[in-house]
């Protein structure tokens, strides 16, 4: 009876549903996307969650099998897709990919990753919205092995974006390891690994998934009462894209609760790397900057952003001329809300934290005018975490291997 109730238990029961509604995303994706990388992802990552799903009754280790799903539809397409771009489809890698290969490029050449507005400008209109750099001066560095050795399918952008991405994971799982029970590690490697929303976004275009592991090792961190590390964790997801900052100020708040020595040592790096970040480029060509990290993304550019989903605040941008002023200001509440709620209830652990970061996300993602469906994998992945830290989930005995953690019923 006990290995039935194991067979059967609510956890491999989730992972059958997981893997199977993503198998049926992935076959969707494949036959009805309108984008030529995502075509591509779906039509091999189907299988691989397919496997998953017939074996997940049979597999022990979850977070094992996590892992192997992680190869077959994340590592697998994305290495196709490398290649067959390497070889001359041009349709094998999304905008950003060129975006931030040709930041590497400009930051050799010119000592600033991004164009002014007159050279911009001067572009053909086809090409002015990839002469846009919106990212921090930070995500440069990904750019940087394709403009120092050529034309590779390993300097693709992609391929450095998901080895940032398991190292900080892997990271992630071992310090929380001796902290949540394996069901918990499970679903934070699964929400980053696996989730098809995760899977899709980094084998296309990829430039997400560093932030949000490095953004949830700096949770880890904190867990741990490690602040200089976790200050230097989420000050390099700022110093590459502006989504960190939310996760940020919240961990500086909950910092102030463990003592102004933690706060100020913590504040220093997370704040300071992404701003030593910004000053060569600022040094350099500082319109440059402003026209590409501010005035793009905010809709003041020479292009607009293609980033349109139909989530609630571009619904509401869209319903009416006064439309994108009603919606920044329902965006401008909800963060004054968060504010409160952090003034009020200031977080006292990395869980309350991950809660605060996780409904302030979702409420930004839902009501910014121009945003993306794949912007939802950071709640995501940030519920999560809050989930695995739960109370109730910690561990008897504290685990000698990260892998061998998650096996039976877990």
């Amino acid at each position: 009876m006990g290995a039935i109730a194991t067979f059967f238990s609510p956890a491999r029961i989730s992972d059958a549903v997981l893997y199977g509604l993503s198998a049926v995303f992935a076959v969707f994706t494949a036959a009805a996307s309108t984008l030529p990388p995502h075509r591509a992802w779906g039509a091999i990552a189907w299988w691989g969650y397919a496997a998953a799903f017939l074996v997940t009754f049979v597999v022990l280790r979850r977070l094992l099998l996590t892992f192997v799903v992680f190869a077959a539809v994340t590592i697998v397409p994305l290495v196709t897709q490398a290649v067959q771009r390497t070889g001359g489809r041009t349709d094998r890698a999304q905008e950003e990919v060129l975006v931030v290969e040709q930041m590497g490029r400009r930051l050799l050449d010119t000592g600033t990753p991004y164009l002014d507005r007159p050279d911009i400008a001067a572009l053909p209109a086809s090409e002015r919205l990839l002469g846009y750099s919106p990212y921090q001066p930070g995500m440069s560095i990904f750019g940087l092995p394709r403009a120092f050795f050529g034309n590779h399918w390993w300097t693709d952008a992609r391929i450095w974006f998901a080895a940032a991405t398991v190292v900080a994971l892997l990271w992630t799982l071992r310090l929380l390891s001796e902290l949540v029970a394996p069901p918990g590690l499970v679903l934070v490697a699964q929400s980053v690994a696996v989730l098809p929303i995760c899977a899709l976004t980094l084998t296309t275009g990829g430039d997400d998934l560093p932030v949000v592991s490095l953004s949830l090792l700096a949770m880890a961190f904190t867990a741990r009462h490690r602040w200089a590390a976790a200050g230097v964790a989420i000050g390099l997801a700022g110093a590459f894209k502006l989504f960190a900052l939310p996760a940020a100020l919240v961990l500086v708040v909950l910092a102030l609760q463990s003592g102004r020595r933690n706060a100020w040592t913590f504040s220093g790096l997370a704040l300071g790397l992404p701003v030593l970040a910004m000053l060569p480029a600022l040094a350099v060509a500082p319109s440059a900057f402003v026209e590409n990290v501010l005035r793009f993304p905010a809709g003041h550019g020479l292009v607009t952003s293609p980033a349109q989903s139909p989530l609630p605040g571009q619904l509401i941008a869209a319903s009416t001329d006064a439309g994108r002023t009603i919606a920044l200001s329902l965006l401008v509440a909800a963060g004054l809300a968060i504010g409160v709620w952090l003034v009020r209830r200031p977080p006292k652990d990395t869980r309350a934290a991950a809660l605060v970061v996780t409904v302030g996300l979702t409420a930004a993602i839902m009501l910014i005018p121009s945003t993306r469906f794949g912007y939802l994998l950071y709640p995501a992945a940030f519920a999560a975490l809050w989930w695995a830290l739960r109370p109730t989930a910690a561990p008897v005995d504290r685990p000698a291997n990260l892998w061998s953690a998650s096996s039976g019923a877990a």
